[in-house]
């Protein structure tokens, strides 16, 4: 049994979708999980219930973490280290393996310029210091406790599952909707981000992979990067829309996070946005000899997915 902790998201659902090939005894957990293969098994929990935890995982050879719980500080502190740690003892308990699929929140400041598995923890924003904390409770249970497990990483992402997404929201679903697009901080630098078909089949491939345990791995994404004006021009293109585009400044951010919730949590984020931002995956790709899906063609498959 491989089991997916979280299925509803858009990792969550193209996981479910790879891992078909591997497998036909898949489990989805999640508070209302719903099959994404006919021959799903589905588990509704809590999983910010220990008990319900251990039950979810009870006869997995593999586990995949992949929650995303609500994008606010004070709900990561409190329930992703609960989480982790029931997890991580879960998977003990049942000798399981463990597939975490993981942010670069934990790397911080310049280090953002070129990531990759070596980067060191550097974390400057409280988000990036619970992924660090998360990260290293992982990595503990590997060298004490002999957990089988594998961290993975991927940029900020987009694809046809549009949550969660910052490209998806402020340029594809305004343009959609016959508006200008929007930006964060700096819409001149480049920042990568990961297509989640690719992400999705990487995972599952790595969980299925015994060599790939006790290790980091970056998740397939295009070494071509693009600037946030060049995000805007390659949808506005495909779409046949105007590119034109509203820039949030950083004090603009700072002052709208007053009274937006969501802006006062991407604020402390700014250091992704305003400067040079390449997510090098290319120990995956060598690895497994993967060519990642080009930001061209992601973005036709997607606008072709809704036509």
């Amino acid at each position: 049994m491989q089991t997916i902790l979280g299925t509803n998201g858009a990792i969550g659902i193209e996981l479910a979708k790879a891992l078909k090939k591997y497998t036909n005894e898949i489990r989805l957990v999640s508070r209302n999980p719903k099959k994404i293969n006919a021959t799903d098994t589905i588990h509704p929990a809590d999983l910010t219930n220990k008990e319900e935890v251990f039950k979810a995982i009870k006869g997995s050879e593999i586990v995949y973490l992949t929650v995303g719980f609500e994008y606010k500080l004070s709900v990561w502190q409190k329930q992703w280290p609960e989480l982790m740690q029931n997890v991580i003892d879960a998977c003990i308990e049942n000798n399981s393996k463990l597939v975490f699929f993981d942010n670069v929140y934990m790397i911080g400041g310049d280090n953002v310029k070129h990531i990759t598995e070596e980067s060191p923890f550097s974390p400057t924003s409280k988000k990036g210091e619970i992924r660090a904390v998360l990260d290293r409770m992982i990595l503990n249970a590997i060298k004490e406790r002999k957990l089988q497990a594998i961290i993975t990483r991927a940029a900020d992402f987009y694809g046809a599952v549009k949550d969660r997404s910052i490209l998806m929201e402020l340029v594809h679903k305004n343009l959609s909707e016959g508006k200008k697009a929007q930006w964060f901080f700096n819409a001149r630098v480049k920042h990568t981000f990961t297509y989640t078909p690719d992400a999705g089949k990487a995972t599952a491939m790595l969980g299925n992979t015994p060599e790939a345990y006790n290790q980091i791995w970056n998740l397939p994404t295009d070494h071509n990067s693009l600037t946030g004006e060049e995000w805007i021009q390659l949808f506005a293109k495909e779409m046949g829309k105007s590119g034109k585009y509203q820039l949030f400044p950083t004090f603009l951010v700072k002052l709208a996070g007053f009274f937006v919730p969501f802006l006062k949590e991407i604020y402390e984020m700014r250091y992704q946005y305003d400067r040079e931002y390449f997510f090098d995956s290319s120990k995956f790709e060598k690895y497994f000899n993967f060519k990642p899906t080009s930001y061209q063609q992601g973005v036709k498959e997607i606008l072709k997915a809704e036509s």
